[in-house]
Order: C-alpha cells, then sequence, then structure tokens
C-alpha cells in the first residue's frame, strides 16, 4: 500500500535521506513523504524515525495505487 505523511516545515536534503524507501516534496509550508510501505511494523518505523528526528507529523493517509 502507499502512503503519504506530512510533516510540518520543509525537510532539508540531509533530514530527506532518513528516509531513503520514499520520495519527497515540498509544498505549502510542509513536506510529503510518499511512498510503499509493506505492513504495520514499517509504518511505525516511518513514524518512530519521524518522532526521532523530531519532525511533526500533520498528516498520515494511505493513498490509491
Amino acid at each position: 500500500m502507499r502512503y503519504e505523511i506530512r510533516v510540518e516545515g520543509h525537510l532539508s536534503e540531509t533530514l530527506a535521506k532518513a528516509f531513503p524507501e520514499l520520495g519527497h516534496v515540498v509544498m505549502a509550508g510542509q513536506t510529503v513523504l510518499f511512498g510503499p510501505v509493506v505492513d504495520d511494523a514499517h509504518l511505525f518505523g516511518l513514524l518512530a524515525r519521524c518522532q526521532s528526528l523530531g519532525l511533526r507529523v500533520v498528516e498520515m493517509r494511505p493513498v490509491p495505487e
């Protein structure tokens, strides 16, 4: 399943590299991380990574393939 994770602010290229399995785009004061998430453990790992980097998750949602 594909997901979008919106975080507050603009991610630097260095921070974006912490999510090599996801693409990213900056828009309207947020960064949208997007890509395939293989299972719940992977999703929770991505959220834990956001938390450990001090990123504020604004929205997370599955998107159609």
